[in-house]
């Protein structure tokens, strides 16, 4: 049997015309963009522009993009441009975040005395507003919500329009972790005024290793690495040339079809819940993963009726490649800290398992790995 990729919530199938960029840039662009002859002017023109129409996607202007090496290292940026920069001396965020912001949230806290905060969220993975807004009337501190868009594991949407609101009424800073969300949905920052967010590449069909971060105008950038002045001193290192270029191809293919991939791939999963509700009764979905309303339609969260921890290998073994939770996690011996967070003492005793989708899925490799789950269980 082909092997079936279905863990794309960790990284997504480059794109053949993604590809063809990056191959393109490196056999021609191999400038430094610092460089002030020809070759470096070629480069720092190709990174600029790219910076350009990557604004634009959000209507927001160039000034605004930060490019970084990804997702981590955007969201690390932010929270400590917050603390170190901005004067923030508390961050309230959630327990389900992803590590990228947990582990610095709490490493802030460590060295740098902020108070930090967790606001409840229910058994669905969705943010308790009245909590929040308690939370933010009670601060005396100047505040950064931190609240990720979609939720790596369970692929719940957070209400970001809301969020805004209530982060306007109590004049605090707001960021959201959108990996999983740009490149799949549309964000206008104009109307939506969040302050911070973060993209990586390969969450779209691009390249690894390269993402950036999105300051809202108006605040000033403390960088994280020192050493030059690259991205107006937000962040010193020699531009990744090729792999910018190669995002900005793979962002442009992902909103100029957006709606036809978007409702090409809610109906595999809509196939996907249909034919396991058939295996079983008993299976169920973690969080809201099956609501395609409050959920992404490239993630559904499965807990299936049983304690199987060879789940996983017995479907890598079938050549069927999926999640027991977040990607950067896997290889270890820690659960979910998600699916830790929402479930009950029983639930969370059975298996799950992360089935995520992409443009490059087929109806047949849904219909075949359905089979080897009937199979298995």
């Amino acid at each position: 049997m082909k092997p079936i990729y279905l863990d794309n919530a960790a990284t997504t199938q480059i794109d053949e015309e993604v590809k063809e960029v990056i191959n393109t840039s490196m056999i021609e662009n191999y400038g430094n963009p610092s460089s002030t002859h020809q070759f470096g002017r070629k480069a720092k023109s190709s990174v600029e522009t790219a910076r350009k129409n990557i604004a634009k996607h959000f209507n927001v202007t160039a000034s605004e993009i930060v490019f970084t090496a990804g997702g981590t290292e955007a969201d690390n940026l932010i929270l400590k441009n917050a603390v170190l920069n901005l004067g923030v001396k508390q961050i309230i965020t959630t327990k389900i975040e992803h590590h990228a912001v947990l582990h610095t949230c709490e490493f802030l806290e460590k060295t740098q005395n902020i108070q930090l905060d967790f606001v409840n969220v229910d058994e669905f993975g969705s943010v308790d507003l009245i909590h929040l807004a308690k939370l933010l009337s009670g601060s005396e501190h100047k505040t950064l919500v931190s609240l990720m868009h979609i939720n790596n594991e369970i692929g719940t949407i957070l209400p970001i329009d809301e969020i805004c609101s209530i982060c306007k009424k109590y004049d605090a800073l707001f960021h959201s972790d959108t990996v999983q969300a740009i490149g799949h949905y549309s964000m206008d920052l104009k109307n939506t005024p969040i302050d911070f967010i973060v993209a990586s590449a390969h969450k779209f069909h691009g390249p690894k290793g390269v993402g950036f971060a999105y300051f809202r105008k108006g605040f000033g950038i403390l960088p994280m690495l020192h050493g030059g002045d690259q991205e107006r001193g937000a962040r010193s290192s020699t531009e990744n040339v090729h792999s910018i270029l190669g995002m900005e191809k793979a962002l442009q293919l992902a909103y100029n079809n957006l709606e036809k991939d978007k409702n090409y791939i809610e109906s595999l999963k809509v196939y996907f819940i249909y034919e396991l509700k058939n295996i079983s009764n008993d299976i169920q979905f973690n969080g809201c993963s099956s609501d395609l309303d409050k959920s992404s339609y490239t993630i559904l969260n499965v807990c299936f009726p049983v304690k199987n921890e060879m789940l996983l290998f017995s479907l890598d073994m079938a050549g069927i490649a999926v999640s027991g939770g977040s990607a950067c996690q896997s290889g270890s011996n820690i659960g979910s800290h998600v699916l830790a967070e929402i479930l009950d003492e029983n639930d969370a005793d059975n298996t799950s398992v992360r089935f995520s989708f992409s443009k490059f899925t087929t109806k047949e490799e849904i219909t075949e790995t359905v089979k080897k789950i009937k199979e298995l269980l």
